[in-house]
């Protein structure tokens, strides 16, 4: 049996009852719900590189590899997940632990070769690579 939520109709407002309406107004606006009721969102990235790779991993719960997409395009990274929503029997009573959508876009600088890129989703999470160009990785100069 699932639990019965109970809203007050009081003219009086509790100091939670507005603290919650307040965050559930600032997640909508930052998450964003599209006119069908699907979220839509950002999730967390990590960044980092060396001198030959530029390093992304970005959390992608629940999301499969087919449902993936990541393109680099003039110095644009951009990656995107959307699902399908499957039908559920019976009635609804909350849904907010998925995500149906979401994307996020990075300015990448221009030393990225576009056609050197590694790709992998493992664990909920998307690892991607990005190679350096050759001219610009750094070369040790011999001195004589």
């Amino acid at each position: 049996m699932l639990p019965t939520i109970i809203r007050r109709r009081a003219s009086f407002e509790s100091p939670f009852d507005t603290v919650e309406n307040e965050l559930n107004r600032m997640l909508t606006r930052y998450w964003g719900e599209r006119p069908d009721g699907t979220l839509t969102g950002v999730y967390p990235v990590d960044i980092h590189e060396d001198e030959a790779h530029l390093y992304v991993d970005a959390e992608l719960p629940g999301f499969k590899r087919e449902e993936v997409d990541v393109t680099l395009e003039n110095g644009m990274l951009t990656i995107s997940a959307e699902r399908k929503e499957e039908p559920r029997k019976g009635e609804t009573h909350l849904n907010e632990r998925r995500f149906t959508r979401v994307a996020r876009s990075f300015t990448v600088p221009n030393t990225l070769d576009d056609t050197k890129v590694e790709a992998r989703l493992d664990g909920g999470v998307l690892h991607l690579t990005l190679h350096k160009r050759e001219e610009v990785k750094p070369r040790k100069i011999e001195v004589k």
